[in-house]
């Protein structure tokens, strides 16, 4: 049984969905789990022909490769039945969707409030996405979560008298202490505001989330007999490392989630397990959508990117994508050796996959200056943290190079 971790070393969009998709090629049947974040992750993989962004299913779904949804995973069971249907028809085929009994909810009421939040703040916003996920993260850890067991068992007007309660119970009392009051707001944000007294606002979010768990998501009673009965166990980690919600050296520009190797190591533990490869991925540059610090920053043109990412477009809630160098190898392996040790995982099971090499001629750019990724990789820092190197030319994963 081979079990990895696909993390992302940067600020996210790193390549996390071609990576996943390689090693699902590599191994047919294999089991996914999102294990952090939500919704908002938009992992892209291409194969010869077609094209998706990922987001609540796992990246690894056309090779077939089931997804599990972990109890530290909060899935848009609203948004779900869009992917998936999109997905069906591009493919015809969606690998199945197994979920934790523990697994909790966004709801609308998160989002809602994620985006009063970010516009309250005008030009210091946090750069977060507007899809709720630190917001069901603080409902949630206050004893106010909603699993996916409980949408799927609970009837429509008795899911409803709990979700008004909830509204009573905490919502409120969160946009108070938020100091949005519904005055002196913009009309983009009074109509965000009204949403969150209108029961028909979740009347209707009950309904299309109640058909899509139904129809997509199976609960799992016995996770550890569905880890166990697979040759290949992929844990699929969304953000990067560098926004871990842990990180104070770029807070407050994090993320809610850890988006290391602490979930995947704590559910391994749980069902005694161990981690076989924490596989950190790279572009051959440094990307970051949202506000806040980013070293060595310098313009698209200097990185040498001619076409613009069209799956990071500009939006209201992040801006355009940033674009930076690496920095040097000292400091490129130094969050990596700090996940490593949180979680007592030894540098023999580390391993680099460097993405986007087709875009940098096969350099690593670096504030330090321009290197070939041969040259980069014989680095002794780099050498004695990685046990494997992982490359790819393409972003078709059928090029990567081992």
């Amino acid at each position: 049984m081979n079990i990895r971790a696909v993390i992302g070393k940067g600020f996210g969009d790193e390549g996390k969905g071609l990576a996943t998709d390689y090693f699902c090629s590599k191994s047919p049947g294999t089991l996914v789990i999102k294990h952090n974040g939500g919704a908002q992750a938009g992992h892209t993989v291409e194969t010869p022909g077609k094209r998706f962004v990922f987001h609540q299913l796992s990246a690894g779904s056309f090779r077939m490769a089931d997804t599990f949804w972990a109890d530290s995973y909060y899935p848009d069971l609203y948004k779900l039945g869009e992917e998936v249907e999109e997905f069906n028809t591009l493919t015809g085929i969606c690998p199945k969707i197994y979920c934790d009994p523990g697994t909790c909810v966004t709801i609308i009421d998160d989002i809602l409030i994620n985006m009063l939040l970010e516009m309250s703040r005008g030009d210091k916003r946090h750069g977060s996405c507007g899809m709720g996920i630190n917001e069901c993260d603080l409902r949630t850890g206050a004893g106010f979560g909603i699993t996916v067991e409980e949408v799927l068992g609970t009837g429509e007007e008795d899911l409803l008298k709990k979700l008004l309660e909830l509204r009573e119970g905490y919502t409120r009392l969160r946009l108070s202490h938020l100091g949005i009051d519904g005055k002196s707001l913009s009309s983009e944000a009074q109509e965000l505001y009204d949403m969150l007294g209108a029961s028909d606002v979740l009347s209707n979010w009950i309904i299309e989330a109640q058909k899509n768990a139904e129809k997509n998501v199976s609960i799992c009673g016995d996770v550890s007999g569905l880890l166990t009965s697979r040759q290949q166990v992929l844990f699929e980690t969304g953000q990067g490392l560098l926004l871990d919600s842990e990180n104070e050296e770029y807070a407050p520009h994090v993320t809610a989630s850890r988006t290391g190797l602490y979930n995947p190591c704590r559910i391994l533990k749980k069902y005694g397990l161990e981690l076989s490869e924490a596989v950190y991925i790279t572009r051959s540059y440094v990307t970051r959508h949202g506000a806040g610090h980013l070293p060595y920053e310098c313009t698209p043109a200097e990185i040498g990117i001619t076409t613009p990412d069209i799956t990071n477009v500009h939006n209201p809630w992040q801006g355009d994508i940033r674009y930076a160098k690496h920095p040097g190898a000292e400091e490129f392996v130094r969050p990596v050796l700090e996940d490593l040790d949180e979680c007592g995982i030894e540098k023999t099971k580390a391993s680099l996959f460097i993405t986007h090499l087709n875009e940098t001629d096969g350099k690593i750019l670096t504030g330090e200056g321009d290197i070939t990724v041969e040259e980069f990789v014989s680095i002794p820092v780099i050498q004695e943290t990685f046990a494997n190197i992982y490359k790819s030319y393409s972003r078709i994963n059928r090029e990567c190079d081992d």
